[in-house]
């Protein structure tokens, strides 16, 4: 290289990757916060970097994906939280009464909850709709003979 020819410098932000930052985040999904509300503080990087350094690390998707599960109870459990609070009351003329659009708001926290959790992992929020066999496999039908004199 010649002393006239620039410098090539690597283009971005130099990464912010190290052990601590990922076990932060691990930690704090599995408490249940969502992967971009954790990308918002200002120490975090964008959460499109955490999904690349998922894509290069295998060691760091896999502990990313078992903090999820502890994550899911966390949610789940919060979900118990939300409908146990008592809603709010509106004093008027006829006396205290249950703020309705309160009870409204709670129910919609908790159902959107539980639909996420149905959607990301069915096997253990979603509905039990399909029927399976032992060990989860295909139902044996078992057609029975006829006697066709009758």
């Amino acid at each position: 290289m010649s002393e006239t020819e620039p410098v090539k410098r690597k283009r971005g932000r130099p990464t912010k990757q190290t052990p601590e930052l990922e076990q932060e985040i691990c930690q704090r999904i599995s408490e249940g916060e969502p992967l971009r509300q954790i990308c918002r503080d200002e120490h975090m990087p964008n959460w499109r970097t955490v999904y690349l350094w998922r894509a290069v690390n295998p060691e760091f998707d896999t502990a990313i994906a078992r903090a999820r599960i502890p994550g899911l109870d966390a949610i789940a459990e919060e979900t118990l939280e939300i409908i146990d609070t008592f809603p709010l009351t509106i004093d008027g003329d006829s006396g205290s009464r249950i703020d309705s659009g309160h009870v409204a708001w709670l129910k919609n926290r908790v159902e959107q909850r539980m639909k996420l959790l149905a959607k990301w992992d069915p096997k253990r929020f979603g509905d039990k709709t399909e029927l399976t066999g032992p060990n989860g496999g295909p139902i044996q039908i078992v057609a029975a003979a006829t006697d066709e004199r009758l």
